[in-house]
């Protein structure tokens, strides 16, 4: 299948690996349903199963991406048990371990990292600021932006890592909190960043619907946006998917 006026479309049942957290998951669900709609009203073919977020901060912390892998698998198999054509992982901290995944799972896998770059490129940014995991962070997203230079507040990665972890894993966020972030993406603005990047999936609790003053990219959206076009039936998995 091609995206070429003509094509035979191929919907894709689409396979979510959520619960990491459970906040992103639902935005992930509600983003993913209306994206689809708004392509022509195709019905979703969708299957989330239910991760253990703890067990993925424990993993993430201590770069352990090969037991974080052998984790997600059991789910990944569940997903292709209920025939989904692919899966994502919906957060980008769990996507540390996304070689080591896609190693072994039975299904192709869609990442939500390797669409950015594009992503900033055509909008012709060329330096983002980095809110997220402190591996994310620190790694400037696993070093996976090759077009596009990415910056963090590295003194305040561990502040700032611990604070979108609290988030993550209860699913609300605090004014403190969010004046937290807001403030950060300031700060990174003032040092040359063209656009703050939400490249935590739970930091739509913090950002969502409000006017911060810059530029604010959800990486989540971003990730939709691919997946919506593969449920929809718009491109072909093989050209987005790592198998």
């Amino acid at each position: 299948m091609d995206a070429r006026p003509g094509a035979m479309e191929v919907p894709v049942h689409i396979g979510l690996i959520g619960g990491v957290g459970v906040a992103a998951t639902v935005v992930y669900y509600q983003r993913l349903v209306s994206a689809v709609t708004v392509r022509g009203g195709r019905r979703l073919d969708l299957t989330i199963v239910h991760g253990d977020v703890q067990e993925l901060i424990r993993n993430n912390l201590a770069d352990r991406r090969e037991e974080q892998a052998r984790a997600f698998l059991p789910l990944v198999e569940r997903l292709a048990g209920a025939g989904c054509d692919c899966a994502a992982i919906t957060s980008l901290g769990g996507s540390f371990c996304f070689a080591e995944l896609a190693a072994i799972s039975p299904l192709p896998l869609v990442s939500g990292i390797a669409p950015l770059d594009a992503f900033f490129v055509g909008r012709g940014i060329r330096r983002v600021g980095l809110l997220g995991t402190r591996v994310v962070m620190r790694t400037r997203l696993y070093g996976q932006l090759a077009r596009t230079e990415a910056i963090a507040l590295d003194d305040e990665i561990e502040v700032l890592g611990q604070t979108y972890q609290d988030v993550a894993v209860a699913g609300a966020c605090s004014a403190e909190q969010r004046a937290l972030f807001v403030d950060a993406g300031r700060r990174m603005i003032a040092a040359g960043a063209e656009a703050i990047v939400l490249a935590g999936t739970d930091l739509n609790l913090a950002f969502d619907g409000r006017d911060v003053g810059y530029a604010v990219i959800d990486a989540l959206d971003v990730h939709v946006e691919v997946l919506a076009d593969l449920a929809a039936g718009r491109v072909a998995l093989e050209d987005v998917a790592a198998a």
